[in-house]
């Protein structure tokens, strides 16, 4: 089985990780949380700048982890889109420039693929047909997966992702950058049904998401009270806004799933880390009789052994990249066709 070494720097993660079969022999990371949290938000100038000190560290923290040497290394990968452009351009020449230099295969990977696929990594049985649910920060969206590089989109965010809904909505509230799991930890003593707030594209009779109208009413609820919520008010409202966008995510890939007939859902991406989703769907999965496979908490957020996973799978196919290939912020997911 070969070793592949893999990058991950599509955005304000600085990853490697050192993969063989579906196996993750290293994965090492580096976050920029403290990095953006005063500017609530990422910065992609210092994002891309900060890959820079953290790249060459890791790789060799990597290949210690993993027992290896830069000579065990069979072929190396890193994620060519999407992303920001800067963040993109650092590991995908970093390890262009490592297989350039070992004359070994370069693999160009899609961040998205990473995370479709994430779910399996260490499975036996490996990749298996499914409907899949991408939730994070920058995407939200359904595929059918009929097996590694065969699938069909059902349907994508019309706006907002997820979990800009979740970072926005916290930012309102005065909580900490990422919002996301600030939210998650107040809604657990909340009462997700103390405000009516708005589920987008819940009846809409297709597998659209859209977010935007959750923003717009909790910042319309937020008006109307006399002073900025604290306390259990705050919990109620946090509670409230993730129902709201947990109830839509669970609808529609309970829809997805009969509409494909599908036995198996995978559900990847930074906000499957959230505790409520995970619960929900678990519940509703079983109610159903689906096979729910959520990816590992330590592959939810940006890493690079998905993209090491998707790059073993595409060597084994006998597939690799040219070192001409360039980074594309806006790159589609290969292999996908409109459902």
């Amino acid at each position: 089985m070969p070793a592949i070494l893999a990058l991950e720097t599509s955005c304000d993660e600085t990853a490697v990780a050192i993969t063989r079969g579906g196996a993750v022999l290293a994965s090492e990371i580096s976050s920029q949380i403290a990095l953006h949290q005063p500017f609530g938000g990422v910065v992609p100038e210092l994002a891309s700048r900060s890959h820079l000190p953290q790249i060459r560290p890791l790789i060799t923290a990597a290949l210690d982890h993993a027992g290896l040497r830069l000579a065990d290394i069979d072929a190396f990968a890193a994620t060519a889109g999407p992303g920001l452009a800067s963040s993109l351009l650092i590991g995908n020449t970093v390890a262009k420039g490592l297989a350039l230099a070992c004359h070994k295969p370069f693999l160009a990977i899609n961040h998205l693929e990473g995370h479709l696929l994430s779910p399996f990594i260490g499975h036996p049985a490996g990749v298996v047909p499914c409907v899949a649910l991408i939730v994070s920060g920058g995407h939200t969206l359904l595929l059918h997966c009929r097996g590694a590089g065969q699938y069909t989109l059902l349907g994508r965010t019309k706006d907002d992702a997820a979990g800009e809904a979740f970072d926005k909505t916290a930012k309102m509230l005065g909580l900490p950058y990422p919002g996301g799991p600030a939210i998650d930890r107040l809604a657990r003593t909340g009462n997700p049904r103390a405000f009516d707030l708005p589920r987008g594209m819940l009846h809409s009779g297709d597998l659209a998401f859209s977010f935007s109208g959750l923003k717009t009413a909790v910042l319309y609820t937020l008006e109307k009270q006399a002073a900025p919520p604290t306390g259990q008010t705050l919990a109620d409202m946090c509670a409230s806004i993730q129902a709201a966008i947990i109830d839509v995510l669970v609808a529609k890939t309970l829809a997805a799933a009969r509409l494909t007939a599908a036995s198996v859902v995978a559900v990847s991406g930074g906000v499957s880390m959230n505790s409520g989703l995970r619960a929900r769907l678990t519940t509703a999965a079983s109610e159903a009789g689906l096979d729910l496979r959520l990816a590992a908490p330590a592959l939810t957020t940006d890493n690079a052994a998905m993209i090491g996973f998707v790059a073993g799978l595409r060597l084994a196919a006998g597939l690799s990249s040219a070192l001409t290939e360039d980074v594309d912020p806006n790159l589609p997911l290969g292999g996908a066709s409109e459902g």
